[in-house]
C-alpha cells in the first residue's frame, strides 16, 4: 500500500470485502452453527418462546444479520416448524447479507423451510416495518474498527502503510461511549462505529415495534482497552496487515459500549455463551441426540463441549439481548442489565 496510509477501519473494510468476495471464508474458520445443529435448534426454540412473550404477532420479521451459509437459520426453522407451527407460519424471514455468493448458499440452505420466500437486504434499515426477532451470530466481529493510542497529552490514531502501523495525531470521538475510559500511556482503545450504528438502528425499530434481538460474538463486557485485531489465513493466525484480502480480519466485540447505546429498550446480559446455552437446554438436547445416535455420541458431546466449555467458546463468546414489549423475561438471561454508569476518569 502506497501513499500516506489508510485509517485502520478503512484498511480493514477493504480487506474483508476482498476476502469475502474472493474465497470461501468457512475454509479458514468454523462458527457455532457449523459445530453442532443444537446451536441453531436452541435459537429456534428461543425464537418461538420470545414470539409467545411478544403476544404471538402475525406476521413478524425473523431477521438474521450475517447468516453465513444459512445453517443457523435452517436449523432454527426446522425446530420452529416442528414445535411451534403457528410461529413458523407467522415468520417472514429476512437476511442481512451483501455477498451475492453467500446469498445463493443461504437460499439453498433455506429451500423448503420458510412459510414464505425469504428476502435479502444490505442493511437492517431495509427490513420492512413490524414486530421483529433478530439473530446476529458472529456478525459484529468482522466490522471495521479504529484504534487510538494514548499519549501523555492526547491521542494518536493507527493507520496502515506498507504492511505496518503508523501513527498520526487524532482526537478520540467525544460522543463515543468509551470516551470516559481511563487508558494508560501507550494503551490502545478500539472503537467500532458500524457496530454502534447497527445497534442504534435495531433500538430505533424496537422503540416503534415490539421485538427482541440476540447478539452473539466473542468479546468483552467491561470498560476495557487493548489491541484485539487478529487475522486467520488457512485456519492459522496471520499478520493482519500483510496481504490484505487474503485473511479474515476480526476484532473482539465491545459489548459494554453496545449496551450503552441501547437507550430506551431493555438490555439483557451480556452472559457467557456457555451459561446462556446451558440455560436454554444445550446439555439435555445434546444427550438426547447422543442417545438417538450412539455411533455419533462422542462427536456430539465434543461439539457441546466446544460450544460451552469455559476453556473453549463458553467464556470467550458472550450473548447480549435487547427487547421491547416483552411480557416476561428474555429467555436465557438471569435478568435485565442495570443502567450503565460512569466508567472512570475522562481520558
Amino acid at each position: 500500500m502506497s501513499g500516506p496510509g489508510a485509517r485502520l477501519d478503512q484498511f480493514m473494510g477493504r480487506a474483508n470485502a476482498a476476502y469475502y468476495a474472493g474465497r470461501d471464508p468457512f475454509s479458514d474458520f468454523i462458527t457455532a452453527p457449523e459445530i453442532s445443529q443444537v446451536f441453531g435448534e436452541l435459537l429456534g426454540a428461543w425464537t418461538a418462546v420470545v414470539w409467545q412473550l411478544l403476544g404471538q404477532p402475525d406476521p413478524f420479521m425473523l431477521v438474521e444479520a450475517g447468516p453465513g451459509r444459512g445453517t443457523l437459520m435452517a436449523d432454527a426453522l426446522r425446530l420452529v416448524r416442528r414445535v411451534a407451527p403457528a410461529c413458523h407460519a407467522a415468520a417472514r424471514v429476512h437476511l442481512i447479507e451483501t455477498s451475492p455468493r453467500l446469498r445463493q448458499e443461504q437460499a439453498r440452505a433455506l429451500e423448503g423451510l420458510t412459510a414464505r420466500p425469504a428476502s435479502w437486504h444490505d442493511a437492517i434499515t431495509d427490513v420492512p416495518d413490524g414486530p421483529m426477532i433478530l439473530l446476529a451470530n458472529e456478525f459484529f466481529d468482522a466490522l471495521p474498527i479504529r484504534q487510538f493510542v494514548r499519549r501523555v497529552d492526547g491521542w494518536d490514531e493507527r493507520f496502515v502503510h506498507d504492511g505496518a502501523f503508523i501513527h498520526q495525531p487524532a482526537s478520540f470521538p467525544p460522543a463515543h461511549p468509551a470516551a470516559t475510559r481511563a487508558v494508560p500511556e501507550g494503551g490502545v482503545l478500539e472503537t467500532c462505529q458500524p457496530a454502534l450504528d447497527f445497534t442504534r438502528a435495531v433500538v430505533e425499530r424496537l422503540r416503534r415495534w415490539p421485538g427482541a434481538a440476540l447478539l452473539i460474538d466473542y468479546g468483552y463486557d467491561a470498560p476495557a482497552h487493548g489491541d484485539s485485531l487478529q487475522a486467520l489465513r488457512h485456519g492459522r493466525p496471520a499478520d493482519p496487515l500483510r496481504d490484505p484480502g487474503a485473511a479474515d480480519l476480526t476484532a473482539h466485540v465491545d459489548f459494554h459500549a453496545i449496551a450503552q447505546v441501547a437507550d430506551g429498550v431493555d438490555v439483557w446480559g451480556s452472559e457467557p455463551q456457555g451459561a446462556f446455552l446451558a440455560a436454554l437446554g444445550l446439555h439435555a438436547r445434546s444427550e438426547q441426540l447422543a442417545r438417538a445416535a450412539p455411533e455419533q455420541a462422542d462427536d456430539i458431546r465434543a461439539a457441546t463441549a466446544r460450544l460451552a466449555a469455559p476453556e473453549q467458546m463458553g467464556r470467550l463468546f458472550r450473548v447480549l439481548g435487547l427487547s421491547a414489549g416483552l411480557k416476561g423475561s428474555l429467555p436465557g438471561f438471569t435478568g435485565p442489565r442495570a443502567a450503565a454508569g460512569n466508567e472512570g476518569d475522562a481520558p
